[in-house]
């Protein structure tokens, strides 16, 4: 319980989100299936059917344990941290806005599409991870299989370039990955920063482009 405390500390909010991933996930993985169906972002049908609720949904249930392990190890990662130094307050918001815009691009791209469905928290994760490198530009990322940490400024430029060009390639680059909610999620969180807190935007940009 002293780890759990001293964890959640400063970051009620990361806290009960985690807890909130986990627990949907779970249950809908080998509890209650049909709440995964119930969940699913539909971007043709969210009009026509008012299936207003799915966009926040859809962010807290996952397609299998695999899924749901990276993205709750990911926001573990970055979550906690970063809602120590910019705040409750400003990191639900956050959190909501990289909910509301890896919704908003999934549905732009997929709106006519009427067999097409989503789900997973990776694009509001996205958002934290994003502003998160903006904050602490000096951290470095692990990605496997590649053995060396790549600092998280050039980590960003790389991501947000590779999905920008698998969200507008075939399916088969895609891979059942909905690269339009990851790229709408990381544009998120560094559009918060500058909205929020441009410096800091700054900041990292002399480091990424320097002189």
């Amino acid at each position: 319980m002293n780890a759990l405390d001293t964890l959640a500390s400063g970051a009620h909010a990361s806290a009960v989100l985690l807890a909130a991933i986990l627990v949907a996930s779970l249950i809908g993985l080998y509890r209650a299936p049909s709440l995964i169906e119930r969940s699913l972002l539909r971007p043709h049908w969210l009009l026509p059917r008012r299936e207003w609720w799915t966009p926040v949904t859809s962010a807290f249930v996952h397609a299998d344990l695999a899924h749901l392990l990276f993205n709750a190890f990911t926001f573990w990662a970055f979550a906690f941290s970063l809602e120590r130094h910019i705040g409750t307050p400003r990191f639900v918001a956050l959190y909501a806005l990289g909910i509301a815009a890896s919704a908003a691009g999934t549905w732009l791209q997929h709106r006519h599409d009427p067999g097409y469905r989503t789900l997973g928290a990776s694009g509001a994760i996205l958002a934290v991870l994003f502003a998160s490198i903006v904050y602490f530009p000096s951290n470095a990322i692990y990605i496997l299989p590649i053995p060396v940490p790549i600092p998280a400024p050039l980590f960003a430029v790389a991501y947000l370039a590779y999905t920008w060009f698998a969200a507008r390639s075939g399916s088969k680059l895609r891979g059942g990955i909905n690269h339009d909610a990851h790229l709408s999620g990381a544009l998120a969180g560094l559009a918060f920063v500058a909205l929020t807190d441009a410096p800091a935007l700054a900041r990292v940009w002399r480091i990424v482009f320097p002189g």
